[in-house]
């Protein structure tokens, strides 16, 4: 049960509820003081101990019902008999003896489900396992990294601002009575993600294109999303449409080399030319998602790998293959990008997406 709702938890700070460690605990302890066989009782345990706002119910329900793959209980209308204590440390399932309700015993399928299909290879799940990623896609919300602005922003605390404090001394008849201060605001940095949708590829590219639509929709104007293969290109205006289902038939129509070749070289070449170097990959994250197979020589795209390592904040390299037990980056194509690389990372599965996020807000 604790793995289960600290699965749960991690859920909701990738959906933007700040479910801290203190109230992490608190939910547990809830949860150990009820039966944990009962929707209704972990709906409410977490909701009233892991929300600390009114912006965060929409974002709990959503991945409540993502989670145990159910809908949100309706709220008692008198309040709930008392009920025997389960102690914290017992497992989900221990309630399937005599008296277990048969919703306890779906609940407790379900949520033990959702936490081992986090860790599934996305090439190996069938239509309804896809389905339940799509919904655990759906609350994936993706911190975008942060960079120093120079502009000042008014502060209760920072560096003394003279011009704001002097014209407030003017006000109060030319008495100092208060000193305002004011400090840098950060702003979002750029996140560009380049998706391989070549043939080797095809497992894989359906849900990155979907991370790259969750990417899109959190952060429209900071995002870029470009398709690589045998030609770049740009998908982001159709990867902002709201249903992801829309997203992706319209990212899908505007990309004419699906399951093709591989051209790394050439295809990074042509983005640096006509995108990276004048502005879209400089001071930008810059994720390359692929699995590292080139058709063409592997000394262009060492040479480009290199020109956007000098232009970009931090390159990191998604490999689907990276996941798999034994993997060594032994295509030529990997070992010619590694150098240029600063985070390679797996992206084979919905826990790998949840570190990428953390990755790229890190970087």
């Amino acid at each position: 049960m604790v793995d289960t709702m600290l699965g749960f938890a991690r859920t909701l700070r990738a959906a933007g509820v700040a479910a801290s460690p203190d109230r992490v605990e608190a939910m547990l302890a809830a949860v150990g003081a009820l039966d944990v066989l009962d929707a209704g009782d972990v709906y409410w345990a977490g909701r009233l101990t892991l929300c600390s706002s009114p912006d965060d119910l929409d974002r709990y329900d959503a991945a409540f019902s993502a989670w145990f793959g159910g809908q949100r209980p309706r709220a008692p209308r008198s309040a709930p008999p008392a009920r025997r204590v389960v102690s914290a440390m017992a497992p989900l399932d221990a309630g399937s003896g005599d008296g277990a309700e048969p919703g306890a015993q779906e609940l407790a399928v379900r949520a033990s489900a959702a936490e081992v299909l986090r860790h599934r290879d996305v090439a190996e799940l069938g239509p309804a396992e896809l389905e339940h990623l799509r919904r655990l896609f759906a609350v994936l919300r993706p911190a975008a990294p942060m960079r120093p602005s120079r502009r000042r922003r008014p502060s209760p605390a920072g560096p003394v601002h003279p011009g704001r404090t002097v014209r407030r001394a003017l006000r109060d008849g030319g008495e100092v009575t208060r000193l305002l201060h004011r400090r840098a605001a950060p702003r979002a940095r750029r996140v560009v993600l380049l998706v391989d949708v070549s043939g080797s590829m095809s497992p894989y590219a359906d849900a990155l294109l979907r991370f790259a639509h969750v990417a899109v929709r959190s952060r429209p104007t900071s995002t870029e999303v470009f398709t690589v293969g045998t030609r770049l290109t740009r998908v982001t205006r159709e990867l902002r449409l709201r249903d992801p289902e829309r997203a992706l038939a319209a990212g899908g129509s505007a990309i004419p080399d699906w399951s093709g070749g591989t051209r790394l070289g050439e295809v990074l070449k042509a983005f640096l030319d006509r995108w990276g170097q004048r502005g879209t990959a400089r001071g930008a994250v810059v994720v390359v998602c692929s699995d590292g197979w080139e058709r063409g020589g592997t000394e262009v795209l060492a040479e480009q790998m290199a020109r956007l390592r000098r232009l970009a904040h931090a390159v990191v390299w998604v490999n689907p293959h990276k996941g798999r037990p034994g993997y060594e980056p032994l295509a030529a194509g990997m070992r010619a990008a590694l150098p240029s690389v600063d985070h390679f990372v797996a992206g084979h599965s919905m826990a790998a997406f949840e570190e990428l996020t953390g990755v790229i807000q890190r970087a």
